[in-house]
């Protein structure tokens, strides 16, 4: 994924409304994809990330110097209360042990009147075309096989649902548009074999047999030589609401 992640985490910085002269949180920063893209516009002494991977928290240290990098799980964040003013997570909602949690955890490190966002790549209708071409060879030989459509954030409307559900305001929805290149095939199937998220992890519990005739199957679904393809993403963003102050 970490080549789509500058454009996704530019378009996503801009529809959470992440300027210059904020605190902001990153939750599941992985290796820093969408922390370099916040340091860029707020500095780093004012950006805090967490992950659950020790490699990816190493990593995301090292790129970002600076940023207050955690290791940790997004349903138990080690901040206090409205500490952020933007707190985001890209995406990393499907793959919480506990989304509503994580929404609430969310909520809770931003101030009233603060900013919670978050983004899911469309694997339900298939706007996220790497998943779709590997998921879709999948199902040409394993037709019970449901891939990724069915995690938390990857239908449309389900993000926005959930902050509603978490008592958030003025809920707004919408999608977003990456693109990454390949050189060539090999450079598209490459990252598969890894064994890296659902689809990698899958592939590898495949015999070898198996597994070459789902390379060959994403090799017919592509064009020969190099290629783009395009991403999209599910987002909301939602406001933490002001508590009414009683008169005194």
């Amino acid at each position: 994924m970490g080549r789509y992640a500058p454009s996704l985490a530019a378009v996503f910085a801009d529809a959470a409304g992440v300027t210059s002269d904020q605190r902001v949180c990153d939750v599941g920063c992985g290796p820093g994809g969408l922390t370099r893209e916040l340091v860029a516009r707020v500095g780093a002494t004012n950006v805090a990330a967490i992950d659950p991977a020790p490699q990816f928290t190493a990593a995301c240290r090292e790129r970002n110097p600076g940023v207050d990098v955690r290791e940790g799980v997004a349903e138990q964040l080690p901040w206090a209360n409205a500490e952020f003013d933007i707190t985001l997570s890209s995406l990393v909602l499907g793959f919480m042990s506990d989304a509503e949690q994580g929404v609430r955890e969310m909520a809770r490190v931003t101030r009233p009147g603060g900013t919670v966002a978050a983004c899911m790549w469309d694997t339900a209708t298939g706007g996220m075309t790497m998943l779709r071409v590997f998921w879709t060879a999948v199902c040409q030989f394993d037709a019970g096989v449901e891939g990724e459509s069915q995690m938390a954030g990857t239908a449309e409307g389900d993000i926005a649902e959930r902050f509603r559900r978490a008592d958030l305001t003025n809920v707004v929805g919408g999608q977003l548009t990456a693109r990454a290149d390949y050189v060539d095939f090999d450079d598209f199937w490459e990252p598969f074999t890894f064994a890296v998220g659902p689809a990698g992890q899958y592939l590898q519990s495949l015999s070898g047999e198996r597994r070459a005739s789902v390379r060959e199957a994403c090799r017919a679904a592509l064009p020969p030589g190099p290629f783009s393809l395009d991403a999209r993403a599910w987002y909301a963003r939602a406001t933490v609401p002001i508590e009414a102050v009683s008169p005194e």
